[in-house]
Formats: structure tokens, sequence, C-alpha cells
């Protein structure tokens, strides 16, 4: 049975969602309080999160900046802000999916459903990192070897263009922002700037698309970052 956790400080659409949840199959635990539900997210296994913004002792957003290299699940944030910035925010602090208040608890079940089949589909997919190769649409990564094939023809990438494809591969999907990518890629004590990032995206580019200025591999999601798409 999956197991989903809602941390949620307004009780009655907390126990709505248990309701529906449990009705569709799913096990849930509720937490009303930020503190403690980052604590239950450390110490317990669970599939998919559902997590308010607005909560007492700690709010949604730090909640999702501490967990999310920590665990590898889908975040759905359930929340009452409605701008735009709110929700590019979420998205681009690594949530998975964003749904403002009032909504159809059926259409929730719907989107959690979709989002931990794809997590599972992508897992079972890309998440042996000790995989030599990963190929997505007639891309190919060769990871020991350090090559990179598109439809079978070889393309060469520089060292750093090679290391920002094998980390967005390896996570499909997700939005990283240009200051994630360098961390990860360059490590928060390089030299340099977020910047180079762009620049390396725009390499790539032109190296693995057909069409550069309509990239089918890389996307750009404005406002939030960059994703591979799976």
């Amino acid at each position: 049975m999956r197991k989903i956790l809602i941390v949620e400080d307004d009780e009655s659409i907390g126990e709505l969602l248990r309701d529906y949840l449990e009705i569709n199959g799913f096990s849930v635990d509720i937490c009303m309080n930020g503190t403690e539900g980052l604590k239950r997210i450390r110490d317990g296994e669970y599939d998919l999160l559902i997590l308010d913004i607005m909560l007492p002792g700690m709010n949604g957003y730090e909640i999702l900046k501490k967990i999310r290299d920590e665990k590898d699940i889908p975040v759905l944030i359930v929340s009452a802000k409605k701008e735009e910035f709110d929700k590019i925010h979420g998205l681009k602090l690594g949530a998975d999916d964003y749904i403002t208040k009032p909504f159809s608890p059926g259409e929730l079940v719907a989107r959690v459903n979709a989002h931990i089949a794809k997590y599972e589909r992508l897992r079972n997919k890309y998440g042996n990192n000790n995989v030599n190769s990963i190929t997505i649409r007639g891309l190919e990564i060769q990871k020991d070897s350090r090559r990179v094939f598109v439809n079978g023809k070889e393309v060469n990438l520089a060292q750093k263009e090679f290391d920002v494809l094998l980390f967005l591969a390896q996570n499909p999907n997700r939005v990283f922002s240009r200051e994630e990518i360098f961390d990860r890629v360059w490590g928060m004590d390089a030299l340099g700037d977020a910047a180079t990032v762009t620049v390396h995206i725009g390499r790539i580019r032109e190296k693995i698309e057909s069409d550069p200025s309509n990239p089918q591999y890389i996307e750009t999601v404005w406002g939030a970052g960059y994703r591979l798409r799976a």
C-alpha cells in the first residue's frame, strides 16, 4: 500500500484529503506543524508528500528546501497562495506540482496517482546510477566512456557540457534553477557564477538538438530553470 504524508495545518482540509486518499487505497498520515512534518518526512518512508505553504513552526518552502536532496519522492504543494511568483518559487525549489485552494479532492487524487506512477516509471528506467548508459528518445549518454550519441551519431561535448547533460539526464523531468545546476556540477566553492550555466546549456543544445531554438531535450521553464524532458 502506497503511503502519503499530508502536512497541512487546516484540520478539516487534512481530514478531507485523508478520507479521499484512503478510499482510493492509500495509507495516509497527517501532520499539522511544519517542524514536526520535517521530522516525519525524514524518519518515515513515504511515497508522496502533500505540503501546505503556510504552516506553524516552519513553512512549506523551508521544508521543501531541506528535504529535496534527501528524499526522492513526488511533492505536491497545496496552498491558498495563488500568485504566479509563489507557484514558480515552489517549482523552482523542487515541487512536482502546485495546486491552489479551493480544489477538487477528486482532481488531487488523480494527480497523486499520476505523480506516483511517473516516479515509479522514471525510477525503474533511470534510477540505477550503476547503469552505464542512459537513453532518452534517441539521445544516448555513456557515463564511463563519457560519450554522447544522437540518433546513433556521436557528438563531442566539453567536460562541463557532458557533466551538465548527465546531471539533468539522471534527474529527468525535474526543474533545476541555474544556481542549483551550478552548485551540483561546478561545486559551491567554484569560481564563476550561475550565468555560465546558460552558456553551457546553449552549447549543449547546439550539439544535441536538431533545432536549438525549439529544443526537444533540454527545456527552459521560464522563471524557474531547466529540465531534461524524458
